[in-house]
């Protein structure tokens, strides 16, 4: 998880005098001094998170605007680059989207928000990942049509709060959270702080993502911090709760030589964009959601208690050949078991296949498992 980027190089959050108040245990990672745990720990910090609230500092993800001169222009713009349909996509709703390659290999995933408000129609805002935001802007900026530019966010920081009893923490210094459905966003006052949240996040829990004013992040952490309901987690226990949740870590679960249906996230493509297509790689995207893949990313329940990491070799039993690596792997507290993701042949990665997972030289019996390894707890506003 860490970088090797000497500590004098490593950029800081505007949250990071808080993390070593608290007692953070500081690493590198994708050029940012972050903390990995607190005091709690990382099995203590997950179960927290599951049990009640945990606040995470994700400051170091990159913030940006594609601005165009109305939501279609803007929308089409990023089509051509995603497999996602953003024309469409509601006010005040948000995305999961990934920028693809011309071989339909993935560049990064992303969460695109459109504004609540008509006034910023032709505003699309962009969450990427910390360690491609430099390549992403670049990516941007090489295919975006002259009437859409990106704007960079500088002056923001990220706070994301999850777990079953987040939602009611945030709501409790602004109000308006609460209304929130999920992967939908609105901007808001916490405590007559001008932010905007998003009830999303990356954990499987219910939750919200805030983007505030970097001036004001350590006065918002700390009002959290404050609610007998709410900790800090570090990046520890925030890699255990999305494996737990079946979600992908850019650079290890998908790469640019994974396509979305490899990845098994074709949820990302909705109807209109899988049938027409129009965004790079459409042609090979396209025969895989016909004819199928040759390969899969499949959740794997180890048998033991020994846990398998990343790199790990999977094998057929009975001493069979290697026929993958795993691509995650660790001990999952909610679960009480180790588990791992990795990529397989698609005709052996049928539920309940058995497979062997090879560590330091031992094979450990394990079993395709369906995803997410825990439910998720997503909140859905009820229908009127």
């Amino acid at each position: 998880m860490a970088d090797t980027v000497a500590d004098t190089d490593l950029k800081q959050t505007p949250l990071h005098d808080l993390h070593i108040e608290l007692g953070g245990k500081m690493v590198p990672f994708a050029s940012y001094s972050m903390p990995v745990q607190y005091k709690l720990g990382i099995m203590g910090e997950h179960l927290q998170t599951r049990e009640k609230a945990g606040l995470f500092d994700v400051s170091h993800m990159g913030q940006a605007f594609l601005v165009g001169p109305d939501h279609e222009t803007t929308a089409r713009a990023l089509e051509a680059l995603t497999p996602s349909n953003f024309v469409e996509l509601g006010l005040g709703r948000q995305r999961y989207t990934v920028l693809l390659n011309d071989e339909g290999g993935i560049l990064d995933d992303l969460m695109v928000t459109r504004s609540i408000s008509e006034d910023e129609d032709g505003r699309l805002f962009l969450v990427v990942n910390a360690a491609r935001k430099d390549a992403d802007y670049a990516h941007f900026r090489a295919k975006l049509p002259d009437n859409v530019k990106l704007e960079i966010v500088e002056d923001r920081a990220l706070i994301a709060v999850q777990g079953p009893e987040a939602v009611a923490a945030v709501a409790a210094h602004a109000p308006a959270a609460a209304d929130l459905g999920f992967m939908s966003a609105a901007p808001m006052e916490f405590d007559g702080i001008a932010c905007h949240i998003a009830r999303a996040g990356y954990t499987g829990e219910d939750g919200v993502e805030m983007s505030v004013p970097a001036g004001a992040a350590e006065a918002i952490a700390r009002a959290l911090l404050a609610d007998d309901r709410v900790e800090a987690i570090g990046l520890g226990a925030r890699d255990s709760l999305r494996l737990e949740a079946g979600l992908c870590l850019y650079g290890h679960d998908i790469d640019d030589s994974t396509s979305p249906v490899e990845g098994n996230i074709t949820f990302c493509m909705q109807k209109r964009r899988r049938e027409n297509g129009g965004f790079p790689g459409d042609a090979r995207i396209q025969k895989q959601l016909a004819d199928g893949t040759a390969r899969l990313r499949v959740g794997l329940r180890l048998d033991g208690k020994a846990p398998a990491r990343e790199g790990a070799e999977i094998a057929l039993p009975e001493d069979g050949p290697v026929i993958g690596v795993l691509t995650s792997g660790g001990f999952a507290p909610t679960v009480g078991a180790p588990i791992a993701m990795g990529y397989v042949p698609a005709e052996h990665a049928a539920t309940g296949t058995k497979l062997d997972l090879i560590v330091r030289g031992r094979r450990l019996p394990a079993t395709v498992a369906d995803m997410p390894f825990v439910p998720n707890r997503y909140y859905r506003k009820p229908k009127s």
